[in-house]
């Protein structure tokens, strides 16, 4: 090894204080004669180093426990293992395994991965018993550097140290390759070979790579590992039935998917929140509303009580095929199945309540939102105010907005213009002005946006003059 720079050199003196004598080597005496060179000859270098070797203290007075604890304080990766080096070189001095340990794991974090693996196979010839969590540690660090062909190397490493793998080793392996999509097929090569090396995949390892297939759109493979479990006696929990479903539902598969349900339904399972919800919203999607309403009735029946994401998720899909007063039937229900409405609820219900001119029904689910303490979106105000305006009903229109400034809600500048052009257009102007005035009573505020309003309506007056004089003529 060569020498190290004088900077790393004087550190390392300086931190191998514990056990070396002096700093300084004495130099050699030699027969002195007029033509004796001042560099030194190949054997006057090797008795320097001789004598330098005596300068260390014998082995029996260095602790190991006082070395591991100096090269774990390192902050140099590279100084620690100077330091591990230079006690190496002690006659009778052998370091335990916790140094080995500690300074792999400290050269492999800083990506020294050459030499944590050179100390690995040194650690292995003198014939320490390696911990699986040193290689465990080993396989992370591999993977958070993404460098799976050395995680994959390794599994081959633990078996030339004469160590039987542990299953974590193997599934934190697979889970770091099906991470890189073109370690897919040597995964799925691994996880068949692993058998004969004594260490059996179990249910997790099928997980990984269902999922793996699933998101690559192999669903025949993830069918093929499915079928596999039963086949070996590996039981599968709730959530690899639910990885099979979503990967389905992503093709589109949405009748399978709900075979597959029926079939987890007679094999004693009980699917959990998150199977129901890729399950409603497939359904959703795929138009399939009145299967999606009756999977959802069936949820607590079956030991899973819907919650508000089912509830919305069915929500949302009826109004999006102009179905708003289904809807509303299902928000009627959420109560007594123990489920209150939120704000995402009514938000979705006035929306489409409102995209199907339903305002009547729109404006009475509103004013219930309000009176729940829910603050609707300005955009949900704004068509519901423009909508009652379009169809004549000014006097609801300025209710509305009167609600919403009473909650403390800024009206959108259009929301104002909509609601100002349209009373000016109207012929009763006493009965406008009174509407106003009432709506004037509650606290205007600069973010209301009222005074923008007035510029519009300025151009809107300038509009309606310039049309009357053009007609009088």
């Amino acid at each position: 090894m060569p020498p190290p720079p004088p900077s790393i050199r004087c550190c390392c003196r300086s931190a191998t204080t514990t056990f070396i004598t002096h700093h300084s080597t004495l130099p050699l005496k030699t027969p002195s004669s007029p033509f004796h060179s001042s560099v030194p000859t190949p054997l006057q270098q090797q008795q320097q180093q001789q004598q330098q070797q005596q300068e260390i203290l014998p082995a029996s007075t260095i602790s190991p426990s006082g070395i591991q604890k100096l090269i774990a304080s390192q902050t140099d990766p590279l100084l620690a293992k100077e330091i591990f080096d230079l006690a190496s070189k002690q006659p009778h001095f052998h370091h335990p395994y916790s140094t080995y340990h500690a300074l792999i794991l400290k050269l492999a974090r800083s990506r020294h991965f050459s030499l944590a693996q050179s100390l690995l196979t040194q650690l292995n010839s003198h014939h320490h018993p390696i911990t699986p969590s040193l290689f465990t540690r080993l396989i992370n660090l591999y993977g958070d550097s993404n460098l799976p062909e050395k995680a994959l190397q390794t599994f081959y490493t633990i078996l030339k140290f004469n160590t039987k793998p542990h299953i974590k080793h193997l599934n934190c392996i697979l889970q770091i390759l099906v991470s890189h999509r073109n370690f897919l097929r040597p995964a799925f090569d691994l996880f068949r070979s692993a058998t004969k090396y004594g260490v059996p995949p179990n249910m997790e390892s099928y997980k990984i790579l269902m999922r793996a297939f699933c998101l690559n759109g192999d669903l025949s493979v993830a069918y093929q590992l499915f079928n596999a479990m039963f086949q070996r006696d590996v039981v599968p929990d709730v959530e690899c039935y639910r990885v099979l479903m979503q990967g389905l539902c992503r093709k589109s598969q949405v009748n399978k998917a709900v075979d597959l349900l029926e079939d987890m339904l007679n094999k004693g399972f009980v699917p959990d929140t998150l199977s129901y919800t890729t399950l409603l919203n497939s359904l959703c999607r795929k138009k399939k509303l009145k299967e999606a309403y009756k999977l959802l009735c069936r949820m607590k029946v079956k030991g899973c009580n819907p919650d508000i994401v089912h509830y919305n998720t069915v929500i949302l899909g009826f109004c999006r095929e102009g179905r708003a007063l289904d809807a509303c039937k299902v928000l009627e229900d959420m109560p007594t199945n123990g489920c209150l409405p939120n704000l995402v609820s009514y938000r979705t219900l006035v929306g489409g309540l409102c995209d199907q001119g339903l305002y009547d029904e729109a404006k009475s689910y509103t004013e219930e939102m309000l009176s729940k303490g829910f603050s609707p979106h300005f955009a949900v105000f704004h068509v519901l105010i423009k909508g009652l305006g379009n169809v004549g009903k000014i006097e609801e229109a300025c209710g509305v907005l009167w609600k919403m400034l009473k909650h403390g809600e800024a009206p959108h500048i259009d929301t104002w213009i909509d609601v100002v052009t349209r009373m000016c257009e109207v012929q009763d102007t006493m009965r406008m002005e009174n509407l106003l005035k009432e709506v004037m009573k509650v606290e205007i505020k600069p973010y209301t946006r009222l005074v923008d309003a007035g510029v519009g309506l300025e151009d809107y007056m300038m509009r309606k003059k310039k049309g009357a004089r053009s007609r009088k003529a």
